[in-house]
């Protein structure tokens, strides 16, 4: 169940939006937020917040490259693999990185602190090849830029009693 202070702001995001549909990105990522990804419950809870069938919700749900309609690790790894990146190394970015990580493509690691995703295109073409973890772009990228990029991604997802003391 959602905190009654994030189902107030969605409410009003909702009522002031042009459209219901316009509003329900920012609903499912903020309820995605919350839970980590989005449940069964969370549809339920849009389709409440927004007038809309679960099935409508589950619809624009399953659209969206960075909707999780099942559980994702801490950080989620978005390689792209458009025609741009793809050009520029991308897909051997992403099967390396797979290796190198011990996860599968689609997958989670065993600690669950990533998973690794191809993405259609993330609109950073002339950063060739790309990749998003959570919500910061990185571009321009070779498999040890990417993996500094991770190793420090790991650090930070480290739960406080294994981080190393300062």
């Amino acid at each position: 169940m959602i905190p009654e202070q994030l189902k107030s702001a969605l409410a009003e995001h909702v009522a002031t939006s042009i459209t219901r549909r316009e509003a329900a990105v920012t609903v499912m990522k903020e309820l995605q937020r919350h839970y980590g990804w989005l449940t069964d419950e969370a549809v339920g809870e849009a389709a409440g917040l927004l007038d809309l069938s679960p099935l409508e919700v589950e619809e624009l749900a399953t659209f969206y490259d960075m909707i999780y309609r099942r559980p994702v690790g801490r950080r989620v790894i978005h390689v792209c693999d458009s025609i741009s990146c793809w050009a520029m190394g991308g897909e051997s970015l992403l099967s390396q990185l797979a290796a190198r990580l011990s996860v599968p493509v689609g997958g989670t690691d065993a600690e669950g602190v990533f998973t690794l995703l191809p993405c259609s295109c993330l609109g950073n073409c002339g950063e060739a090849p790309t990749m998003m973890v959570g919500e910061d772009f990185y571009g321009r990228l070779t498999l040890e830029t990417a993996m500094e990029i991770l190793e420090r991604e790991r650090a930070i997802q480290k739960p406080e009693s294994q981080k190393p003391e300062s």
